[in-house]
């Protein structure tokens, strides 16, 4: 049973609003109507935009009114690698093997023995070969054809996604000398400020989330996942990591910046401007409010078109 499909069963409510998003569509007015529908929904609880003070709240009002263009090229993929390279230098990119705009026109002859495919406007859909050997092509270009259909802005409203043209990347197969999966390091930076790390583990198996502070105090949170049996390690290039996700995140509101370490080398994941699509419920409660608190809104600079207008 596909993933989708187990998603629907278990929530069938959430696909009928899906499809009421397509229809509340085209207008800054429509889109704010939506995202109340949805996060009623998905949270139990009635979207205040007006005065919001939730971690979630906050990524709503983001949605919304901080649409900057250049969003657009940090949330793509393939356009972000030279926003990385001339920001933090391009050793820390993950070497690419490929862009296309269509499946067909991947040659897998050309293509090593293990590589990540990847759509570039989307998330979740990344599949890894490990052995080309093995390597069902005919299910990868179901997942990717169905990813390229899919209008990631319309159903979640993550404006930075609107206008990316979708692609698919493929990426080199980054593995650790030591055999097990890499960890993903999440940093959510709050004004160019990165305040914790989330660091995701067993992704391919039974994912784990791991919230810690910047000083890698564990806290006692939960988020989409559950915590891992076993406290993760600081990873050896944890400081470096750090002084990365201020450059990456300089100058603007909220963002998260993911990374590897991969044997003490630091490689660059993506940006992501809305963690959890602002959707996802903080167990306990409280800490919705706390990393909401380091969101600083600009709400005094909206104007009438719903755009955040210049400091000036």
């Amino acid at each position: 049973m596909s993933e989708r499909l187990k998603r629907f069963r278990k929530e069938p409510g959430l696909y009928f609003i899906y499809a009421l998003g397509g229809v509340l569509y085209g207008s800054l007015w429509l889109d704010k109507i939506y995202l109340k529908i949805l996060f009623k929904h998905r949270m139990g609880k009635s979207l205040n935009l007006e005065n919001p003070k939730t971690y979630n709240e906050k990524i709503q009002w983001l949605k919304l009114y901080d649409r900057n263009p250049e969003y657009t090229l940090l949330a793509d993929k393939y356009e972000v690698r030279n926003y990385v390279a001339n920001t933090i230098g391009k050793e820390y990119i993950i070497p690419l093997l490929g862009v296309w705009d269509r499946f067909e026109d991947i040659d897998f002859n050309t293509l090593p023995n293990e590589f990540v495919l990847k759509c570039t406007h989307d998330s979740g859909s990344v599949i890894i070969c490990k052995d080309k050997n093995t390597f069902d092509v005919k299910e990868a270009e179901k997942k990717i054809k169905g990813c390229l259909k899919r209008n990631y802005f319309r159903n979640t409203r993550e404006w930075a996604y609107m206008n990316i043209k979708p692609r698919i990347i493929a990426e080199e197969y980054m593995a650790d000398e030591s055999g097990a999966e890499l960890k993903d390091y999440k940093f959510l930076c709050y004004h160019g400020q990165p305040k914790t790390v989330d660091i995701i583990s067993n992704r391919e198996s039974d994912p784990r989330s791991d919230i810690f502070d910047i000083n890698f105090k564990k806290l006692p949170v939960s988020n989409y996942y559950k915590n891992s049996e076993t406290r993760p390690h600081k990873p050896k290039g944890y400081e470096e990591m750090i002084e990365l996700s201020k450059k990456l995140s300089k100058d603007l509101i909220h963002v998260r910046c993911d990374f590897y370490d991969i044997n003490g080398k630091v490689y660059f994941g993506e940006i992501t401007f809305y963690q959890g699509s602002g959707l996802e419920k903080y167990v306990p409660y409280k800490y919705d409010i706390r990393f909401g608190n380091w969101i600083d809104l600009p709400l005094e600079r909206k104007n009438k078109k719903g755009q955040i207008l210049n400091n000036e």
